[in-house]
């Protein structure tokens, strides 16, 4: 196999626009979560997860509901993670390991919504964050205005692990959700509210998607 490393896998990321990289011990995340793999299936040690910042700017536009510039920041946001995630695994495969780009963000179950992997779970098993009120994760720099992909490998890379935090005294998502779905703790998220109001947003002007950008806006880490 051809010489290549974390780092390199980094470089690459970087070079194409990620903001955050981490690597995923999926071995030791099947632990605890044993169906983990179940929609990819099986044979994958390693999550390389990197995420694109999404547009402060953007974020800042919007009040009670998604704008059709947040919509567009979205969607080229996803375009760009997956096209990091496809050059990723393309380098790996080239090196002779086994790569799987997921899609950030290919929903094929509804209830509840959910893609083929979680990129949250991942992006947490691998140091990127802890999972907020808002049920996101959240970075220490970021805040949750970070889009994530993930690239699933068995190559043997050295992994990341989670780390402490959470959201102190911070309660700015709570009173901002419009779909009064976030409560004190992460486990207290009404994802049934939450979906019920991006089905509501799919009907706004040039939307169209269930996105919503609220609670993002509201936590923007340290930047």
């Amino acid at each position: 196999m051809h010489t290549l490393t974390r780092s390199n896998l980094a470089n690459l990321a970087s070079e194409q626009g990620a903001r955050v990289f981490g690597v995923a011990d999926l071995e030791r995340l099947q632990k605890n979560v044993p169906d983990l793999l179940a929609r990819v299936g099986e044979g994958y040690a390693r999550a390389i997860v990197c995420g694109v910042r999404l547009q402060k700017a953007v974020l800042d536009g919007i009040a009670d509901s998604p704008t059709p510039l947040y919509f567009h920041n979205y969607r080229q946001a996803n375009y760009q993670l997956d096209t990091i995630a496809l050059a990723l695994a393309d380098r790996m495969q080239e090196a002779g390991w086994r790569a799987l780009a997921v899609p950030a963000s290919q929903v094929i179950s509804r209830d509840p919504m959910s893609g083929h992997i979680s990129h949250k779970l991942l992006g947490w098993s691998a140091g990127l964050g802890h999972i907020g009120r808002n049920n996101l994760l959240v970075h220490p720099r970021y805040g949750s205005q970070v889009r994530y992909v993930s690239v699933l490998t068995d190559m043997p890379l050295p992994a990341d692990g989670p780390v402490d935090g959470d959201c102190g005294a911070c309660r700015a998502c709570v009173s901002a959700c419009p779909a009064r779905a976030i409560g004190e703790r992460a486990k207290d998220f009404n994802l049934t509210a939450c979906y019920a109001k991006l089905t509501e947003f799919t009907h706004l002007p040039f939307i169209g998607q269930h996105i919503c950008g609220v609670c993002l806006k509201t936590c923007p880490g340290r930047t």
